[in-house]
């Protein structure tokens, strides 16, 4: 007996999916081509992220695209608000029955269920029910290893960044060089940062780590840049240079510091309302080619930025207290961007043999 399309793909192939959104699309052809009257679909699943509760995939049949709504709340899939994300969407196609279907957990516990639901253009027929059911069950394995997958992902990246979680990913877990990537550094850690450790309570501390790496990192995300590590109350970031060349790499990192200071000025502003200390800062920024790579014991590996470029950078933030400057730029820096810059003549930076020519932008 042949099986119907939709069930030999959940069969043969959905395992493999690249992700929900593949798995819903084709499983939703496969349906259409079994003849059912489809409108469309969703697919919701709930799972560990930081800040995502869940996500539905949206499918519509006419034009076979998918979209993705992010849910930020508290209830799963499973429950009723994760339910009426497609409920409320297929309405929208002007269907005349909409039909939803849980979908068993992952063994691993790392999603609580998963939810399909189809809107179609009459009512399903008792055939197309049964076949409706016949997918359901057959379809949790496959969710389990795509919800597998993307958990594995998912606390990678929050842990390690998106770059570290993509090498991991590929299976480089031993000591090795890694790769020289061409990019506009930037380097920025607190100011009196131990003394701030050592005057306030931790939970306070914290506090104050924590609304710092959320300004810059966020920053940094939104012209395009990656967060390497955290380091102390540090932060190394990269705009890589292969994507957009030298300058616009450099005018984007720019950018994301003026991005970071306004959003410290605010935050300083919330500090001093509430009798806070502020919180003094300092920023390098170079261009260069550094190595990121996995260093370590042969069993316990961390990802790093190695090279001339990085101790540059890291040294030049540290002029920033000396220069009562924010932001200090690299002459090589300078040479590369489009932006207005005032010299500050040649200094001399701790372990860097030649003398760097600094500048800062103009505000």
């Amino acid at each position: 007996m042949r099986l119907p399309s939709a069930l030999s793909f959940l069969v043969d192939e959905a395992i493999g999916a690249s992700g929900a959104d593949a798995f819903l699309t084709t499983l939703g052809a496969r349906l259409l081509a079994d003849g059912l009257p489809l409108a469309g679909g969703a697919l919701t699943q709930a799972g560990p992220h930081p800040t995502i509760a869940r996500r539905t995939w949206l499918w519509r049949a006419d034009t076979e695209r998918v979209i993705e709504a992010l849910g930020f709340g508290s209830a799963g899939p499973a429950g009723p608000e994760g339910a009426d994300v497609g409920r409320h969407w297929l309405a929208g196609l002007g269907s005349s029955v909409v039909r939803e279907d849980r979908v068993g957990a992952p063994a691993s516990g790392a999603f609580d269920a998963a939810v399909l639901g189809w809107a179609a253009t009459r009512p399903f027929g008792e055939s197309e029910s049964e076949l409706l059911c016949e997918v359901v069950r057959f379809a949790a394995a496959p969710l389990a290893a795509i919800a597998a997958r993307s958990t594995l992902a998912v606390l990678l990246e929050t842990y390690l960044g998106r770059r570290s979680a993509a090498q991991v990913l590929a299976g480089r877990l031993r000591r090795e060089p890694g790769e020289t990537i061409s990019a506009a550094l930037l380097y920025a850690d607190l100011r009196g940062f131990t003394e701030l450790s050592e005057a306030a309570a931790p939970n306070e501390v914290v506090a104050a780590l924590d609304a710092w790496f959320d300004r810059i990192a966020g920053a940094v995300h939104a012209f395009d840049g990656e967060v390497l590590k955290f380091i102390g109350d540090g932060v190394l970031a990269i705009f890589p240079i292969e994507r957009r060349g030298a300058a616009a790499s450099c005018d984007a990192a720019l950018r994301a510091v003026a991005a970071t200071r306004a959003g410290m000025a605010h935050l300083d502003r919330s500090r001093a309302a509430q009798g806070l200390p502020p919180l003094p800062f300092g920023t390098a920024l170079h261009v260069g080619e550094m190595l990121w790579g996995n260093i370590g014991t042969a069993d316990r590996l961390d990802f790093t930025a190695i090279g001339p470029a990085v101790n540059l950078v890291s040294r030049l933030e540290g002029l920033c207290r000396r220069l009562r400057r924010t932001v200090l730029l690299s002459g090589d820096f300078a040479a590369a961007t489009t932006h207005e810059l005032i010299p500050l003549g040649e200094h001399r930076l701790r372990g860097i043999a030649a003398p760097c020519a600094v500048f800062a932008p103009r505000d």
